[in-house]
């Protein structure tokens, strides 16, 4: 061997050590081993309390804060037969997660605790399970909206002030492909999920994240529009705002003080809900973080 390999044998392997120690320490073994040596309590965690259903309080948490503090792998949602760091009586939904995938996710962890919980179902069983429920309700859902599709009237491209912003779309169109999934009913008001990229490309650019029937020309009666793109968290904010605004426009107020009256309410909510979570205890990691064999220990 010559002097100049001798030199650079050292350095390759004084390389490779920093490499394999980066990897231990940034691996969720690592990380999760060194939270559990000192004990900690994590804060942080809750977003909001988004419902409930079922008996489980579903919170939208914090998913990076998660990913970071607690457990890296956790992504879409969580319950406590998987993750024993989930309390007892919740269901966590991630709030990096778009609306459209929310109703799906709750379905997911309501049934993969029960299954785990009740028939001692593994992990991978009753995930494997999930996925296949979800399947069914994502081809409902779509089947539910073609159909829908198929008998509603031509609608005109346009706002409540008779402003059309595509000029070679037809003064009267068919809606294709737009509705996603039915949120069911708020106030007597249908609200649904819809494909927000595909309302500003074939009817109107302007379309923000949601609209509703008094605002928009295209929205059928008594409908509001919630774009899949909003967030798990923003989803209920929005429908709320959606909903102030359409009933005080309802009332003969103009637009932008309906907006604008409809935008203060829900900022109180906000303020509430962020309350709210403030109130929750911190997390305290458990000696271990997740389990693969269900409890069996619900009748």
């Amino acid at each position: 061997m010559n002097s100049e390999s001798k030199q650079t044998r050292p350095v390759i392997l004084q390389v490779l050590f920093s490499i394999v120690f980066l990897s231990l320490i940034t691996s969720p073994i690592a990380n999760i081993s060194y939270a559990q040596k000192k004990n900690v309590k994590v804060t942080g965690v809750y977003r909001l309390l988004n419902e409930k259903r079922d008996g489980y309080a579903i919170w939208i948490v914090d998913g990076a804060a998660i990913r970071q503090n607690v457990y890296h792998e956790f992504v879409y949602g969580g319950n406590e037969q998987r993750y024993t760091f989930v309390p007892k009586g919740e269901i966590w939904i991630d709030n990096a997660i778009s609306c459209e995938e929310y109703e799906y996710t709750v379905a997911h962890e309501l049934n993969e605790r029960k299954l785990m919980a009740k028939f001692g179902y593994t992990y991978a069983a009753a995930h494997d399970s999930s996925l296949q429920l979800e399947y069914k309700m994502r081809k409902m859902n779509s089947k539910l909206s073609r159909s829908l599709e198929k008998k509603l009237d031509k609608v005109s491209p346009t706002d409540m002030d008779g402003v059309k912003q595509l000029n070679d779309v037809k003064d009267s169109i068919e809606l294709k492909n737009i509705y996603l999934q039915p949120l069911g009913k708020r106030d007597s008001i249908e609200v649904w999920i819809v494909d927000g990229s595909a309302v500003r490309k074939q009817l109107f650019p302007d379309f923000g994240f949601s609209g509703n029937d008094l605002v928009y020309h295209f929205i059928p009666d008594k409908e509001i529009w919630i774009d899949a793109k909003v967030s798990c968290e923003e989803t209920e904010f929005s429908i709320q705002c959606e909903l102030e605004e359409r009933w005080r426009l309802s009332k003969g107020q103009v637009y932008d003080d309906a907006y604008e009256n409809a935008l203060m309410q829900t900022l109180e909510s906000r303020k509430a809900k962020k309350n709210e979570a403030a109130k929750k205890a911190a997390i305290i990691l458990p000696k271990e973080l997740d389990r693969d064999t269900g409890t069996s220990d619900e009748k």
